[in-house]
């Protein structure tokens, strides 16, 4: 009996305690349909690796697993931000067990995307909405059949290369096809968890910067008591918070009786909802609706203020619809997702800042969210790319680099003008691990200079792996003396785990020298080889690998150094303070604190409350967890 294997990696948190929000839907969902009650595919076993693995396991582990388990098809779902860790992860399987037939699918799969298709470590590419195709593929695999005629498939030819896909098949199967992944056990619900369920696909927007048109135009939905039994049999499984994948959640036919079953099936309050809206249609009625069926935060995206811009871009609609939907919907005691695009055609600098000051007239500043455009593989605007003067990473996050209208500064000026205005950071702050060892995690590792305690030979080997999110700690008396050794450990560990999240931590006796630091940051930067390292670049920061220096409390001459920063820098600075001194800070201060120890009283937390929360960290993991959770909020409900 064949087994198949599917991966589904998480989006890159910003702090080691922050949740992925990884629920492998895609994966589960292509298991599940090899298993239809009505026609399953024999000789297969499907399974899927845990979310709660793939966010905890580095690279390394992840690959040892996979080829440990053996295998026969490795299935792996590509998206925007775990594209590149995939392929390198597929590659890495791909050597030590050449006979692996691995697939790969997802919305990163697409014929006007050279970066996927270049790339080998894969045998077989599949592009568009899997279920149907994919089952025609396991069959023609098992059978060891020619993959010629199977429809939106392109696979490795015997000279190393990749085939052309064959025939486009459009998405026009019913949802009702294959059974919900939910109630096959491929995947479980965790109350700890968002659920993600769709129960429509396709979209009758054309936005040209959205995948979804090309996907489909026409709704193909699950139909009201089909949906409500599969909402009803997740709530008794002990769902909290469903989160509905739909496109455009008012799109689907006979919205408002939809709205009244739910809130029949969640009366007791018992699930929190989020969906994405299009703003027009949406009535007081609705939004009345919206709340009673459980929804607590809905998400709308005005895109742009210019309305010549939304036309363009096949948006359309009307900003003012936006705001006066959105207070609508807040007055009902709803939360908000209020989007703005930067760098949309047509747009220029000032209508973003018009959009932003007409969130703010509106009273709804809080609620917004301003990020870069990325120009997506399987849009209309790549296609039209060229010809509209815009220029993007060719890899993922696919991020505009420039237009006709802004140029790169311009773009980085508009994020940072934004936040002037809305008075917070827009982008998540890279916040670094800088907690205590713990027996029986491999999340911390502390280096030595040769001779104390284990040499570098032993502690390479001892590095090789980690955790998706680790800290490696430099304790040297002399940067100076000790950096070549250093910079050859940075060099080594971020070769053996290229896309693990790494803190490079030193604490510092003295004052480093310049020509040390720059040093270390040009080695950092060269490293700069994926979605997670090139989010953050625009602003010269790096989320992937940070370094971090450790001062201690009260040394003048580096409190002194540190003072000294102009705001630019790339590294981070923190002050280790002891929770006796907490009482002395001084909430205007913008500077970064280290936290030691477990004393730490309820009136030392609410006084670290009034200082910017991303200034402080903890030694103590208790502590560190609970300020991601409750402070940052970076929990998953």
């Amino acid at each position: 009996m064949a087994k198949i294997q599917f991966l589904q990696l998480p989006v890159p948190p910003p702090s080691y305690f922050a949740a992925t929000g990884n629920v492998p839907l895609a994966a589960a969902s292509l298991a599940s349909c090899l298993e239809s009650k009505e026609d399953p595919i024999q000789g297969i076993v499907p399974s899927v690796i845990s979310p709660e693995d793939t966010d905890f396991l580095g690279d390394k582990d992840l690959i040892d697993r996979i080829c440990k388990e053996g295998p026969d098809f490795l299935g792996l779902s590509l998206y925007l931000w775990n594209t590149e860790r995939s392929l390198y992860i597929a590659k890495e399987v791909k050597k030590r067990n050449p006979e692996i037939q691995i697939l790969i699918g997802g919305p990163e799969v697409n014929e006007d995307n050279p970066f996927v298709l270049g790339e080998d470590g894969y045998d077989i590419a599949v592009s568009g909405e899997a279920e149907h195709n994919f089952r025609s593929l396991m069959k023609a695999l098992l059978n060891k059949e020619t993959l010629e005629n199977v429809e939106n498939v392109a696979y490795r030819k015997r000279d190393g290369f990749l085939s052309p896909f064959g025939v486009p098949s459009p998405a026009n199967f019913p949802l009702t096809d294959f059974p919900s992944p939910y109630t096959t056990g491929h995947l479980l619900v965790n109350p700890k968890r968002s659920t993600y369920l769709e129960t429509v696909r396709g979209c009758k927007s054309q936005c040209t910067y959205c995948f979804y048109p090309k996907s489909s135009q026409n709704l193909r939905t699950l139909d009201i008591k089909e949906t409500i039994q599969l909402i009803s049999n997740l709530k008794e499984k002990g769902a909290r918070e469903l989160v509905f994948l739909d496109p455009t959640f008012n799109h689907r036919p006979g919205f408002d009786s939809f709205l009244d079953a739910i809130a029949e099936v969640n009366s007791d309050g018992q699930m929190t909802m989020f969906a994405e809206l299009r703003s027009e249609g949406v009535t007081s009625k609705l939004a009345t609706k919206l709340r009673k069926a459980g929804f607590n935060r809905i998400e709308l995206g005005l895109q742009s203020v210019n309305e010549e811009t939304l036309k363009r871009v096949k948006r359309y609609g009307s900003p003012h619809k936006v705001a006066e939907v959105a207070k609508m919907l807040a007055g009902e005691g709803i939360d908000l997702l209020l989007d703005l695009i930067i760098g949309l055609p047509g747009d220029t600098p000032d209508d973003v800042e018009r959009g932003i000051h007409f969130f703010l007239e509106h009273g709804l500043g809080e609620w917004v969210q301003a990020f870069p455009l990325s120009v997506l593989p399987g849009t209309s605007m790549r296609k039209d790319a060229t010809r509209e003067g815009l220029v993007f990473m060719p890899t993922p996050p696919y991020r505009i680099i420039q237009t006709p209208t802004f140029s790169p500064e311009a773009l980085r000026d508009s994020v940072y003008f934004a936040e002037d205005l809305l008075e917070r950071r827009l982008d998540e702050f890279p916040r670094p691990f800088l907690c205590d060892v713990a027996p029986n995690k491999n999340d911390r590792f502390d280096w030595y200079p040769k001779g104390i305690k284990q040499s570098e030979l032993d502690f390479l080997e001892t590095i090789k792996r980690g955790t998706r999110h680790q800290s490696v700690w430099f304790h040297t008396d002399s940067l100076s003396k000790d950096r070549m050794e250093i910079m050859s450990v940075i060099e080594k560990k971020i070769e053996a785990e290229p896309f693990c999240t790494i803190d490079f931590v030193i604490p510092l006796l003295e004052v480093p020298k310049p020509y040390e630091i720059l040093t270390l940051e040009n080695l950092l930067h060269s490293k700069r080889n994926s979605y997670l390292a090139k989010t953050l670049e625009y602003r010269g920061e790096n989320l992937q690998h940070r370094l971090v220096f450790v001062i201690p409390q009260g040394k003048e001459s580096l409190r002194n150094w540190r003072d000294s920063f102009t705001g630019d820098e790339s590294f981070l600075v923190y002050e280790t303070i002891v929770p006796e001194t907490i009482s002395k800070l001084d909430p205007d201060d913008s500077f970064f604190y280290l936290v030691s120890g477990d004393a730490i009283t309820t009136k030392d937390w609410e006084l670290l409350k009034e200082m910017d929360p991303e200034t402080i960290t903890f030694t103590s993991r208790k502590w560190e967890e609970r300020w991601s959770m409750e402070v940052l909020g970076y929990g998953e409900l």
